[in-house]
């Protein structure tokens, strides 16, 4: 049953970006305190980012499996097992120092996280109509902008006075809260009723017949490329002005929080231009994709010239990837409800994001390592404009299959 009380939707809403925003806390959390644990436990860069790649690989496979369970199984029961083992994962990795073993418990925490995602657009696209969905949407990823800003904001505070184990623990404490919270409050929804078109995907041919028409595979790379830019720069930025600008770590920690800021500013202006400008979605992600290679041209310009000129580039078009992963994750999946596959479709296109992402974590550790951070930028400026060409290219496409 459809949710069309104004208040019921508001809480509903409020329920879901808080459960998104310590979903973010969980999980970013190693990233925001990477550089230090560099520093303070003598490991290389692509050493100790294996544990975030492995989470990302973990994340992108699980994401799969959830995406598949989501349609199955209650989302409410999915949710709430992956915050129970995220919890413990966070809590557990905070007494540990060898980064193999760190790496195997984190890549569980990966996995765990991957139930949470694609079961929420389950309960989004079944409880809420078109455009509440649309804004809901929006509020909600802006739980993840939230839950960066607060990790970046106490985990320099976590470093400075207890070190940076004390990251995980406060954030498994925000995690087991979160999950009396959601079994209280978050509504079950009838798994009875099929979804639409779900007796006629079989009839369908060739790939759509699995409930993926062919135009949701162009979708893949771009949304690889743009996860990979997102959470690549997200992750290594304050490496990147640690080692840049000679500033001390918890103050390179800091510059982070500057990164979500802007990522929340962009979503506003992308659902702007989205609802009100550019209403097909390929024509709006390759916009933002075009803004975003701009910025990265201009970082590559200025590298080193002035620590918050280059936060800013770097910010814009991480926030710009924010943008583009709104419209092309978070708008999609219900063009796919006449195939029966909602869940399954945001699974499968967030386990792209994130295989951008565990490539990008490590390979720009490994990039900068040995070419420098220059030709780090400038491959981020290409990566941006292959993306942005595909989804021009596309439009035409996109907008026949939406019709």
């Amino acid at each position: 049953m459809k949710l069309t009380d104004g208040n019921k939707v508001r809480n509903f809403t409020l329920l879901l970006t808080f459960m998104y925003m310590v979903s973010y806390i969980t999980r970013i959390n190693y990233g925001a305190v990477v550089s230090e644990m560099v520093q303070a436990e003598g490991m290389l860069k692509s050493v100790a980012s294996l544990a975030v790649t492995g989470s990302f690989i973990t994340y992108g496979v699980g994401q799969l499996i959830s995406g598949f369970m989501g349609d199955k199984i209650q989302p409410k029961l999915l949710v709430f097992v992956g915050l129970v083992v995220t919890v413990s994962m966070n809590f557990i990795i905070s007494f540990l120092s060898d980064p193999y073993i760190m790496t195997v418990v984190w890549s569980i925490n990966g996995f765990a996280q991957a139930f949470m995602w694609p079961p929420i657009v389950k309960l989004m696209i079944e409880l809420l109509n078109g455009n509440d969905y649309k804004k809901t949407t929006v509020v909600v990823s802006f739980g993840a902008s939230f839950g960066t800003i607060a990790v970046y904001l106490f985990a320099p505070l976590c470093v400075a006075f207890s070190g940076w184990r004390a990251v995980f623990v406060v954030s498994a404490l925000a995690g087991a809260i979160m999950a009396f919270v959601w079994m209280k409050f978050c509504p079950l929804i009838d798994m009875s009723v099929a979804d639409i078109g779900a007796k006629n995907t079989a009839e369908k041919g060739g790939i759509a017949k699995y409930g993926f028409p062919f135009i949701i595979l162009v979708l893949m790379p771009v949304i690889a490329m743009q996860g990979a830019l997102r959470d690549g720069i997200q992750t290594w930025m304050p490496s990147y002005i640690l080692e840049t600008f000679n500033l001390q770590s918890f103050a390179a920690i800091l510059t982070g929080v500057v990164l979500p800021i802007f990522s929340i500013i962009s979503l506003r202006v992308t659902s702007h231009l989205y609802q009100k400008k550019i209403k097909n979605e390929m024509a709006c992600a390759g916009a933002i994709l075009g803004f975003g290679f701009i910025n990265a041209f201009l970082l590559w310009l200025f590298p080193d010239s002035n620590a918050v000129l280059s936060t800013i580039f770097a910010a814009l078009l991480s926030g710009s990837m924010h943008g583009v992963n709104m419209i092309v994750v978070c708008m999609t999946p219900p063009y796919c409800k006449k195939y029966g596959r909602i869940s399954l479709v945001s699974g499968v296109l967030n386990s792209c994001t994130y295989v951008g992402s565990a490539i990008s974590t490590y390979g720009i550790a490994k990039f900068s390592e040995v070419f420098g951070w220059s030709s780090t930028i400038l491959l981020w400026a290409g990566i941006a404009f292959v993306a942005m060409l595909i989804c021009v290219l596309s439009t035409k496409a996109w907008k026949k299959f939406t019709l």
